[in-house]
């Protein structure tokens, strides 16, 4: 079906450059919020995030990604520049208790990359530790959905879904990343709208939730 909707290495580009610009749009928001201090990035997750962000973004570049990587390159970046920004506004130590595992297990990916010389293990083993991240994003956005920006996620849910056009074949290696992040910005929309919706909402304390970026 991909084959058949982007058979044209243009339609494949358009595709990834929509894919990069949605992505740009989408930081935007959290970005300006960052250096206006309405929101304080938590500094470890930000770095963890850029870490690991980083290595998938390795492993589709060795398995070959080519317009699909204007996605995977824009969110990467956002991620680091947030992180970045984190350094003087944000809260937080720059690694918590814990994060030492999820270090050692990106390393163990990055090591059977080496080994083995083929990036799925990296890339397995980062979409796994990231989704721990993510589903404390959704619980949050469904639990006091008025301290996300509803038009980052919306934003992001789309250049995903265009991210994943732009991989035009199912080389299921090269769509993995950006179907996950599709399924991860599209369950925290969905979360942000149900929680708008609950009869009465219930005072939370987020304070202490990292965001996913």
């Amino acid at each position: 079906m991909l084959e058949a909707l982007f058979q044209g290495g243009d339609a494949l580009r358009t595709a990834g450059i929509i894919s990069a610009l949605l992505s740009c749009f989408a930081f935007l928001p959290y970005i300006r919020d960052t250096l206006t201090g309405q929101t304080q990035p938590q500094r470890a997750c930000w770095l963890i995030w850029s870490l690991l962000g980083s290595i998938a973004l390795g492993s589709q570049i060795y398995e070959g990604a080519s317009a699909s990587l204007w996605f995977a390159a824009i969110q990467v970046g956002g991620t680091i520049v947030v992180f970045l920004l984190s350094i003087a506004r944000g809260s937080g130590h720059f690694l918590k208790p814990g994060d030492g595992y999820v270090l050692a297990a990106a390393a163990v990916g990055m090591g059977l990359w080496m080994i083995t010389e083929t990036a799925v293990y990296a890339l397995a083993i980062t979409i796994t530790i990231s989704m721990l991240g993510g589903a404390v994003t959704i619980r949050k956005a469904y639990l006091a959905p008025r301290s996300e920006t509803m038009s980052m996620w919306v934003c992001s849910c789309i250049a995903a879904t265009f991210a994943v056009l732009s991989v035009g074949t199912l080389n299921w290696v090269l769509l993995a990343y950006p179907i996950y992040l599709l399924c991860l910005n599209g369950g925290i929309v969905v979360s942000i709208i149900m929680g708008r919706t609950r009869p009465a909402l219930q005072h939370t304390d987020t304070s202490m939730i990292p965001r996913q970026g």
